[in-house]
């Protein structure tokens, strides 16, 4: 069993080496956004114990993040970098002209159904370039100073190779106990990184003003995935009544992410239901009743792949279990969830599901 650090101080340390000196991208904090929706989906089972994150599922992550962001904003590409070569969103605009996404609201689940080869291109390229550029900077103050405290960066460099990241098993190694406490500030962190990106975002792109539309909706906004599709398809499978509440729903009505995309972002069918606007506008951002979440995954399978089938859409079961596990064991005794329109629960971890049990 390691020892486990504080929560508090290991977010802290976070902020304050991304608070000391000029970013020059926001690969660091793409990074930082992909780290720590790892640890929630790949709770250890022991608070103390370490964990090795494949730089590939690393790269999957950040290439999901820059996905909606590099359309164009208001007939104009935003840029990530002050370089005149940004690696990562030119892999994933790459990755979009391949699946025919183009300026479309496609998912990015969807599109990787749909060109495997493509997306594994960009992989190769975003893994390389995270290894390169951010990862072993993250730790580290402008003038090079600074203990690792996340991980070993001490064989990553900036022309550190395909080889070489091989050999060290293409992983990278969280210290004991920092993956259980990046999972457990997941509610708190992730939101300061994405006021941190928009932040760059507006620095990196002086044409934006006051006036200009809404950037942090571009970059995070859930409403520019287009989920007409699995609006049908879940419809068509369990009928047109609201999840939460049982009233009778319309095409038009709002698809849900049972588990918040402000947590993690999972359009699988499995983590999607038919919602009036009531209970929609009501829910929000709020992380969900175990109950709730537990009767999703509830729904006959069967149909949920048919479905899924159907459309050309992934159901994300598993990813969904995985996430829930960690949301779920990451928040402290007795937070509130959402249990329905102006109702809420609270949390207790003494009396969960089996299946919300770690591995």
């Amino acid at each position: 069993m390691g020892e486990t650090p504080d929560p508090l101080a290991l977010g802290q340390r976070i902020v304050s080496v991304l608070e000391t000196g000029l970013r020059t991208a926001t690969y660091k904090l793409a990074t930082l956004v992909a780290l720590v929706d790892h640890c929630v989906e790949n709770l250890p089972r022991d608070p103390g114990d370490a964990l090795d994150v494949p730089v590939r599922d690393l790269a999957l992550r950040v290439v999901e993040l820059y996905w909606p962001q590099v359309r164009a904003f208001d007939n104009r590409p935003l840029n990530q970098s002050t370089q005149s070569r940004a690696r990562i969103p030119s892999a994933v605009r790459s990755l979009r002209e391949a699946a025919g996404a183009g300026e479309s609201g496609m998912s990015f689940a969807v599109a990787a159904m749909k060109v495997p080869a493509a997306l594994d291109r960009a992989l190769d390229e975003v893994a390389l370039t995270l290894v390169q550029q951010p990862v072993h900077r993250l730790q580290k103050l402008p003038n090079g100073d600074g203990e690792p405290f996340l991980y070993d960066d001490s064989w990553m460099h900036d022309q550190v190779s395909r080889r070489t990241v091989a050999q060290h098993g293409g992983v990278i190694t969280l210290f004991p106990g920092v993956a259980f406490g990046l999972a457990r500030l997941s509610g708190l962190l992730r939101p300061a990184l994405e006021l941190l990106w928009v932040e760059d975002v507006r620095r990196m792109n002086r044409w934006l003003d006051a006036d200009s539309p809404d950037v942090a909706g571009h970059l995070f906004g859930r409403d520019r995935i287009s989920l007409a599709p699995a609006r049908q398809a879940l419809t068509e499978a369990f009928g047109p009544t609201c999840f939460y509440c049982g009233t009778r729903t319309g095409g038009s009505d709002p698809v849900d992410h049972v588990l918040p995309w402000s947590r993690v972002g999972i359009d699988g069918l499995a983590n999607l239901v038919p919602a009036c606007p009531r209970c929609n506008g009501d829910k929000r951002h709020a992380l969900p009743a175990v109950s709730l979440v537990d009767q999703a995954l509830a729904r006959d399978r069967v149909l949920l792949e048919q479905a899924a089938e159907a459309i050309g859409w992934p159901t994300q079961y598993d990813r969904v279990v995985s996430v829930a596990r960690g949301l779920f064991r990451g928040e402290p005794q007795g937070s509130a969830t959402w249990a329905g329109y102006r109702t809420s629960r609270r949390l207790d971890l003494a009396h969960l599901p089996v299946w919300l049990e770690v591995d």
